[in-house]
């Protein structure tokens, strides 16, 4: 039976005096997030994928358009506990699922830690989905143009700048130099706060779909003229970015430019970096972007070259990028609710008294309803079971709970989020960690924004020594408890 553990000491981790979480104490995974810690490419089924994303639920989509998208950004999280961002298609962008499963393929074989890359595909009847490494920090449009709490540091926009330089080079040393769409959309932020760019704009939309779905005016050129994407125009929407950091605004190429003829850069930078950077500097980023957004596509430079200028320019090379984006991390304090602080100390007792107190308020909505032909003498049975069970829990007679629980989940009419939750808690109860991980992945797939169901993955995965990931479970649900007192 687990007990109700009250003495710090005995747990994974202690908690700080401010009641916080700590970093995990694991030297083997400082350089977790490398190319080399990725799995290889590989095919994912279609209900993977629906278990990942709580049946590609909504508060689960990321992508910038929101379901309105064509193609929906997801994020999840696969049973081994590593978070993925899940792209799915529009059911007739890739009609050919050969040519699809090919192209995939060819972009999966990049790893490079300048990437957020790709790790394998769904291609199973019409549906066509990528999955990709998640990135929990926002996109560069979000820091750049919908910033909160701080706006963006020069030092830190030309390090965005140097990263993506040196991902566009690895990608084009590798035979992948075209890049569809190229926008602050693609650049996302990891868990050091470092930018890397999307693997899913090397795959195009669609078979024969549009490269660019921004505006017109911030188009190359030449694709205007042809309609074919060239390694010479993702220089060119190099450029547009250059301007994007430059600016903390979204301007169209050719009115930056007319502002660089008349030598107006004072109009073209962002009020807010006043006196962050020199005229020198200021002035080599306008070259630059001046270079990229050339009229001849021969007369841009290439990704290397790219490299070679921006390099010099880089300020603060030793302050991690988490510090200078104001983005939590590691031994940063993330103070925890009570709940939050008996997971931490594996109190199942605390958590008990949680769950007995909670009830069943937080099943509005997302246990299914009961049909009429539900009520049967068999649904009776099932209602009997599961009052039986909550009986038992609430005596801590937890062998009791999970038979009667069982019960109840084997016949299926009905599906609550809280049943997997008291059914994953007396798992822990009993020494069954593996078990009540199952549990709680469960209740987040039917209620994927419930704050229990990740604080109960946490405990379970303190249980199986799994420190790493146990404090992006707490992070993850001490984030969705501060979401629902904000909005309660």
């Amino acid at each position: 039976m687990g007990c109700g553990c009250s003495n710090l000491s005995a747990c994974c981790w202690s908690l700080d005096q401010n009641g916080s979480i700590p970093e995990a104490d694991n030297v083997e995974n400082e350089d977790k997030g490398e190319e080399d810690d990725l799995p290889a490419f590989r095919e994912y089924s279609i209900e993977t994928l629906q278990m990942a994303t709580s049946g590609f639920a909504m508060e689960n989509i990321v992508s910038e358009h929101g379901e309105k998208a064509p193609n929906v950004v997801y994020k999840g999280k696969l049973e081994n506990q590593r978070r993925i961002a899940v792209k799915r298609f529009n059911r007739s962008a890739w009609p050919d699922a050969r040519q699809f499963l090919e192209e995939a393929k060819a972009v999966g074989q990049l790893r490079n830690h300048r990437l957020a890359n790709l790790l394998g595909c769904c291609c199973e009847g019409d549906e066509r989905l990528l999955v990709a490494e998640f990135m929990p920090n926002e996109t560069l449009a979000k820091h750049l143009f919908h910033w909160e709490a701080q706006p963006m540091k020069w030092v830190m926009r030309l390090r965005v700048a140097l990263h993506l330089a040196e991902a566009l080079e690895y990608c084009t040393s590798m035979g992948r130099a075209l890049y569809h769409d190229l926008n602050a959309y693609r650049i996302v932020f990891d868990d050091e706060g470092n930018p890397r760019l999307s693997c899913f704009g090397l795959m195009k939309n669609s078979r024969d779909g549009k490269s660019y779905s921004t505006n017109l005016a911030f188009t190359p050129p030449e694709y205007l003229r042809t309609g074919r994407v060239t390694p010479e125009s993702v220089m060119y929407s190099f450029g547009t970015l250059l301007l994007d950091l430059l600016s903390g605004k979204h301007i169209p190429p050719s009115h930056a430019l007319d502002l660089i003829r008349d030598r107006n850069i004072q109009m073209l930078t962002d009020s807010c970096l006043e006196g962050q950077f020199s005229n020198d500097d200021g002035t080599e980023l306008v070259r630059l972007a001046s270079r990229c957004l050339q009229y001849e596509p021969r007369e841009r430079p290439n990704p290397k070259s790219l490299v070679t200028a921006l390099i010099p320019l880089q300020r603060d090379t030793e302050v991690p990028s988490h510090e200078l984006m104001g983005i939590l991390h590691g031994t940063d304090a993330v103070p925890l609710s009570p709940l939050g602080e008996a997971c931490l100390r594996m109190d199942l007792t605390a958590i008990h008294d949680v769950l007995e107190k909670l009830g069943y308020k937080d099943d509005e909505g997302a246990a299914t309803e009961l049909s009429f032909q539900m009520w049967t003498n068999q649904m009776q049975e099932t209602l009997t079971s599961k009052k039986k069970g909550d009986v038992a829990f609430r005596h801590k007679d937890f062998r009791a709970a999970l038979e009667c629980y069982t019960q109840f989940i084997d016949v299926g009419t009905v599906v609550s989020p809280t049943v997997y939750a008291r059914r994953s808690l007396s798992y822990l109860m009993s020494n069954m960690p593996q078990e009540a991980l199952n549990d709680a992945v469960q209740a987040q797939v039917i209620s994927p924004i419930w704050h229990i169901a990740s604080y109960l993955q946490a405990s379970a995965l303190l249980a199986l020594g799994k420190e790493d990931e146990a404090l992006a479970a707490l992070r993850e649900a001490t984030e969705l408890e501060n979401k629902k007192n904000a909005t309660s």
